[in-house]
């Protein structure tokens, strides 16, 4: 069977590797390469943000925890990292609690906050990540190719929809909505554990610290398709990290960049046929979640090809 997969994101790219090394025949076409993704923008630390439905996201994401805990013993761009959650109200155990091993509460949260978490997660080098995937999908006998969407070979036995974002167009589908983020990269400051903080829905504080630089977010800004930085949001972003993590504040930036999520109602993973039974696989709308959920959704998307 051949198999074309349209979209080199992290999903994209999960998914062709799953069925090149299940025997298929896989091409990869993506109008932007793969660090010119969304998905490059990432910090990208393992943790179900901005995407639904609550009992899939939670399989996905168990099955992509345990992937990404098996490559941390082989793969320098995945690490496990220790770090803390902050939360401004009180609240119960995430829904995701049972795949970490080692969650624990916060005893005593800064000035602000009234509760948080502490756990172990995969921290993921997107820039390093992303080549990584490309070096193994080639070994297994997959391609990847630039081409725009209307110039798609013919001739496929199945088409795999990895657009995120892209499923605006590629499936008609006006569900699918960006999410504005705002991040920026600084150089090493002797951290070692990321930080999360939530204290409103549009103003995300997160620290993730990689092998070569510090991720340093965010934004959460719904409807926003501005991909041009702000710099007074750069400003804010870095204040706020630094009432947390004062070794910020005099951190040298490196690079300043802006990704949109691909936000949907819940997330589309199914089997679909064309008017004239042609089988399309659907596989988008991940949110801020596709580096978390990638494997667990590259599971399914294998079973559901075996299934034709």
């Amino acid at each position: 069977m051949r198999v074309i997969v349209v979209g080199a994101g992290v999903i994209g790219l999960s998914c062709a590797i799953r069925l090149a090394e299940g025997g298929y025949d896989v091409a990869v076409f993506a109008r932007d390469l793969p660090l010119e993704t969304t998905s490059s923008v990432a910090a990208a630390i393992w943790y179900p943000y901005l995407s639904a439905p609550a009992d899939r996201v939670a399989g996905w994401s168990r099955a992509t925890y345990e992937e990404f805990t098996k490559l941390a013993e082989h793969e320098p761009a995945v690490q496990l990292k220790h770090g803390r959650e902050f939360l401004v109200q009180p609240a119960p155990d995430p829904p995701w609690a049972d795949v970490l091993p080692d969650l624990t509460r916060v005893g005593s949260p800064p000035a602000g906050f009234a509760d948080g978490w502490a756990f172990t997660v995969p921290v993921i080098d997107m820039p390093a990540y992303l080549p990584s995937l490309v070096k193994r999908l080639e070994a297994a006998g997959g391609t990847l190719t630039r081409a725009a969407l209307s110039a798609l070979p013919t001739g496929a036995d199945l088409v795999v929809n990895c657009t995120g974002l892209g499923g605006r167009l590629t499936a008609s589908d006006p569900t699918v909505t960006p999410v504005r983020g705002q991040v920026l990269t600084v150089e090493p400051c002797g951290l070692t554990e990321w930080l999360l903080a939530d204290r409103s829905p549009d103003e995300l504080t997160y620290v993730v610290p990689r092998r070569n630089d510090v991720v340093v977010g965010g934004t959460s800004q719904p409807g926003d398709w501005n991909l041009a930085v702000d710099p007074h949001t750069t400003r804010q972003i870095l204040d706020r990290a630094a009432e947390l993590v004062p070794q910020l504040r005099d951190a040298k930036i490196i690079r300043q960049r802006v990704g949109l999520r691909p936000a949907r109602p819940a997330i589309r993973c199914e089997l679909v046929r064309t008017h004239t039974g042609e089988p399309v696989i659907h596989c988008y709308g991940h949110g801020g979640s596709g580096v978390t959920l990638s494997w667990g959704c590259a599971d399914e998307v294998l079973e559901l090809v075996r299934g034709i």
